[in-house]
């Protein structure tokens, strides 16, 4: 009988399965080290574009912060100027009152009546003078009435005095002023 020895071949199958199996744990391993070092490497590159994202953020918000400062610095400049205009307004209201007041006050005074004493506080007028009799201070009463600058028109004390041996009423008239219209700021006109 022929005794045939297949050792030797279940011993190659034997070194050859292990060298497969070695291989591919080494495979493995490798596979492994390869797609943790790509993972890794992706990782790295989206932090990296967080980073410049972030640092294009921060100047971004450095740069409106700047525009912000400028805009509170225009609305602050802006304020100042509004009230300069109103300041301005209000002197050119101011400037005009009084010289209209006191030339219909002028006009509104008859002859032979003397004014002696003119008082503003506020919106009320104090007004004190001497005539030559109640018709002239009746008649003074409704011209200031008339004048348009003067309202609630009242005599406060009329009595006879004596100046220089002639007989004369002093009187004294209070009244309130004519409140003052709000002016626009003048705007340019358009060509």
């Amino acid at each position: 009988m022929i005794r045939i020895n297949l050792l030797p071949v279940r011993v190659a199958k034997k070194k050859e399965s292990v060298r497969q199996q070695i291989s591919i744990f080494f495979l493995s391993v490798a596979g492994v080290f390869v797609l943790a070092i790509g993972i890794y490497s992706l990782t790295l590159a989206k932090i990296s574009a967080a980073n410049d994202e972030i640092g294009k953020s921060e100047q971004e918000i450095k740069r409106l912060k700047e525009k912000i400062g400028q805009i509170d610095n225009i609305k602050k400049f802006q304020t100042e100027v509004k009230k300069k205009l109103d300041i301005l307004n209000q002197l050119r209201r101011d400037k005009s009152g009084p010289g209209i007041r006191l030339a219909k006050l002028s006009d509104a005074v008859p002859d032979k009546l003397w004014l002696t004493k003119y008082t503003e506080n506020g919106g009320n007028v104090s007004l004190g003078g001497v005539a030559y009799n109640e018709e002239l201070i009746a008649d003074f009463m409704r011209n200031l009435q008339a004048s348009g600058e003067f309202f609630n028109v009242e005599l406060g004390v009329s009595e006879q005095t004596d100046l220089r041996d002639i007989k004369l009423k002093r009187f004294e008239i209070t009244c309130s002023l004519k409140p003052p219209k709000a002016t626009e700021p003048a705007t340019p006109q358009k060509k």
